[in-house]
């Protein structure tokens, strides 16, 4: 993916090993590969408006400065985080005059999610009279960050995390040239394999990590894998507790609580707690999980979960480990219903389509004398407890929805004995009326 700077020199080791071309670009094949996206898009004097969207190192802005390059367009960067209304009327400016001239101007703002609403919408008459063309790049979803309007503007690509394959020809092009570590540093397949684990799919991070590791090293030296992570100090966390990653390994975790998997929930719980995820926010999780997906299959689940809550609020972390551990891996072992969930939606359902229903007379309260005497409330209830298995056939729905079942308890945990009894009952009241 990288290769030398424009000018060939200086730098660190990353910006030297910018690629010069198109065909030196290493990862996503989906979007420059010989079928690639924006292979058969860009070409000469033409350059739609897009916004790439993708992880940190995935290659973004090399990717933008090869497409203005292979367009032929003059290349203005602009940061999201300084740049304000003013500085965008000037680079207007300066885009129609080099229009005038038969010169495209492309624009590319990295963080582009950045900008406010104010920003982005100064952004729109120039794109659509073809001032500029825009080169947008964000780390963040841009369904979520990105103005609609500005959004249906530009054609959005996503690169993904770059494979081992990709980051090891990466590493393998720095090794080699001479702008690179060529004759510097040798790197056995254990140091490149901790190497490319650190990394984590972000080629700008092995990179670094490499420099750094080769720096403190003679020239011929081999280097270590214990040198490579202590180059790396710590490992990569992609995770940004307000972005995707955030939402993505959350995601992940309650499906594998809710796929039984424990394994896999220890891991996701694991990854947030150690990128700095509020374990308030972890434990909430585990609670929603104990109660949508195992509900009365394993009453104990809700139990355990709410504790865990409490634990991480009373002593926080770093024992609330223990904790959200015990919970997650509880719920994600428990068995598994969303029976009582589902019922109550659907009477959830009824209410929002016909309105609440008058309550039956007989189970409105009784204790006002008056109301009781001239309007029946409360005539004719039956006690359960004055019967066997505090049981009676007695109606508690609306007149309209007797009858109608909205809880039939699953074949899981608890559960099945919930079913039998609630059958055993209604088999009773069946042989009572006989």
């Amino acid at each position: 993916m990288f290769g030398t700077d424009s000018d060939g020199t200086g730098g660190p080791l990353a910006a030297r090993m910018r690629p010069r071309t198109l065909d030196d670009f290493v990862g996503q094949p989906h979007l420059v590969g010989e079928s690639g996206a924006l292979t058969k898009v860009v070409q000469p004097g033409y350059l739609p408006s897009i916004l790439l969207w993708g992880p940190p190192g995935s290659g973004k802005t090399t990717l933008a400065r090869l497409l203005a390059q292979r367009a032929g367009g003059a290349w203005h960067q602009i940061s999201a985080v300084t740049s304000g209304v003013a500085d965008l009327r000037k680079l207007f400016t300066d885009a129609k005059a080099a229009r005038a001239g038969g010169v495209m101007t492309v624009v590319f703002i990295d963080e582009i999610h950045r900008f406010n609403k104010a920003q982005q919408d100064a952004l729109l008459p120039h794109i659509e009279d073809g001032t500029i063309t825009l080169i947008g790049a964000t780390t963040e979803n841009p369904y979520y960050e990105i103005n609609s309007p500005l959004l249906s503007r530009l054609r959005v690509y996503r690169l993904e995390p770059l494979g081992a394959d990709a980051l090891g020809a990466i590493v393998a092009r720095a090794l080699a040239r001479p702008d690179g570590l060529a004759s510097r540093v040798l790197l056995p397949d254990e140091a490149r394999a901790t190497l490319l684990e650190l990394a984590s799919g972000d080629a700008r991070q092995a990179l670094n990590i490499l420099e750094a590791a080769a720096a403190v090293l003679p020239d011929g030296t081999s280097l270590t894998a214990e040198g490579i992570a202590e180059a790396a100090q710590q490992r990569l966390l992609a995770y940004d507790r307000v972005g995707d990653q955030h939402y993505e390994a959350a995601s992940a975790f309650i499906k594998s609580m809710r796929g039984n998997d424990p394994d896999a929930a220890l891991y996701w719980c694991a990854s947030m707690v150690a990128a700095g995820e509020d374990p308030t926010f972890i434990a909430r999780r585990i609670v929603i999980a104990a109660s949508e997906d195992v509900g009365n299959a394993d009453p104990r689940a809700l139990q355990v979960a709410v504790a865990a809550m409490q634990a991480v609020e009373m002593i926080g972390l770093p024992e609330a480990q223990y904790a959200l551990a015990q919970a997650a891996a509880y719920v994600a072992s428990a068995p598994k219903s969303n029976r009582a969930g589902g019922a109550y939606f659907a009477a959830l359902a009824e209410i929002e389509e016909h309105g609440r229903l008058p309550v039956p007379l007989h189970l409105r309260p009784s204790s006002h004398r008056r109301l009781s005497k001239e309007h029946g409330y409360g005539k004719g209830y039956l006690y359960p407890h004055d019967f066997d298995d505090a049981d009676v056939d007695q109606q508690y729905l609306p007149d309209a929805l007797a009858g109608r079942v909205f809880y039939e308890p699953s074949d899981q945990g608890l559960e099945i004995k919930i079913g039998e009894r609630l059958q055993r009952l209604r088999r009773q009241r069946l042989d009572r009326k006989g």
